[in-house]
Formats: structure tokens, C-alpha cells, sequence
């Protein structure tokens, strides 16, 4: 049995350990008991924490998301150019990719969009990302929501890039793989304004 820790710290550990049990057998098949058991605990403590499976999992989507949001939020606010922010939101988001690559599987899984109390939490995300992404891109002549469509393609080419890598277990170099991103992804905005004119 593991040790009494106080509630937060205990709180914490059972998040952190349901990362992993979620993200290697999925929502549907990881069990309340199987987290209790990798955490040590009974399920009668699991449950003095989360009262639910969804409300645990809802749990882990906000915080992993929030950590991802965080990290572009942080490594974009300082770049020079509007090409700047675009590579270092890349660059974030890659680096989540690598060392957060238990909460990217939990929150980019297709699997979990059937639930609508996740599917939002995802939306959300994705949303904010793409509104992000959607100030970056100014090409004369187009209207907002066309730019918007833009930025939700450009969220689409990091995770469909990120779930390839995850899923084959490649050995890909974060940085390198965002500047290439980046670079495809402003050069085919240079194509947009080109198309607009």
C-alpha cells in the first residue's frame, strides 16, 4: 500500500499514474481498479479524489491541455515576427509531443471524441490554438473567417504530424520536425496571399 501523503500531493500522483494506465489502454478499456492498483491505493481513495471515470479523465484532458496551451502561450509571446511565432508555436508544440506524449496521445485521440463532455474539452483546444494561429495570418483581401479556416488547417498538420510520430514510435527530432512544419506551413500562407491578390 503506498504511503499517506497529504490530499494534494496524493491527488497529483493519481493524476500523474492515470496518464499512463489511460494512455496504454485507452479510455474505454483502463478501469478505475487498474488505476488504483498502478497508484497502490484502494479504489475507495481513487474515488475520494475523482467520484467518477469521467470526471478523472476530464481531469487529465484539462490539465494536459492546459500544460500544451501554456507552453505555445509562452514560446510565442517572445518571438520577433509573426513568421517567428508561427516556428515557435511549432516548436512547443512538438516539444509537448516529445515529453509530454501520454497527455498528446489522451488529448488528441479520435477515440474519445464519441464522448461529448470530452469531445468539447478537445474543441476547446483545438479552438484556441486555431484563434491563435488566426491573428498570425494577415493576407490582404481575406476575411476573418477564411483566415480562421487557414489556422484550423495548420492545427490539423501538427496533429495529424504528432499522432504519425506517436503511433509508429518514431525517433524524430522535435525542433528539426518544427522548423520543416513551420516552413511548409508559412510557405503555403505565402501561397494564400499570392491566390488572394
Amino acid at each position: 500500500m503506498a504511503a499517506r501523503l497529504p490530499a494534494a500531493e496524493r491527488r497529483q500522483q493519481l493524476v500523474d499514474v492515470a496518464f499512463t494506465v489511460f494512455a496504454a489502454k485507452g479510455f474505454h478499456d483502463a478501469s478505475m481498479n487498474d488505476i488504483a492498483e498502478a497508484a497502490g491505493v484502494t479504489k475507495p481513495v481513487l474515488y475520494q479524489h475523482f467520484g467518477s471515470k469521467n470526471e478523472l479523465f476530464l481531469e487529465l484532458l484539462r490539465e494536459g491541455s492546459l500544460r500544451l496551451r501554456e507552453g505555445i502561450a509562452t514560446a510565442t509571446a517572445t518571438a520577433a515576427s509573426p513568421r517567428a511565432q508561427v516556428e515557435a508555436g511549432f516548436g512547443a508544440f512538438f516539444r509537448f509531443v516529445r515529453d509530454e506524449r501520454e497527455a498528446f496521445s489522451l488529448i488528441f485521440s479520435g477515440d474519445i471524441r464519441r464522448e461529448p463532455v470530452f469531445a468539447r474539452e478537445v474543441d476547446r483546444v483545438e479552438r484556441e490554438m486555431a484563434l491563435a494561429i488566426t491573428d498570425l495570418i494577415q493576407v490582404e483581401g481575406m476575411d476573418e473567417e477564411h483566415r480562421r479556416m487557414l489556422a484550423y488547417g495548420i492545427v490539423g498538420i501538427a496533429q495529424v504530424a504528432g499522432r504519425h510520430w506517436v503511433d509508429r514510435g518514431l525517433d524524430t527530432d522535435a525542433d528539426e520536425l518544427a522548423a520543416q512544419l513551420a516552413l511548409l506551413a508559412w510557405t503555403g500562407l505565402r501561397g494564400a496571399r499570392q491566390v488572394s491578390t
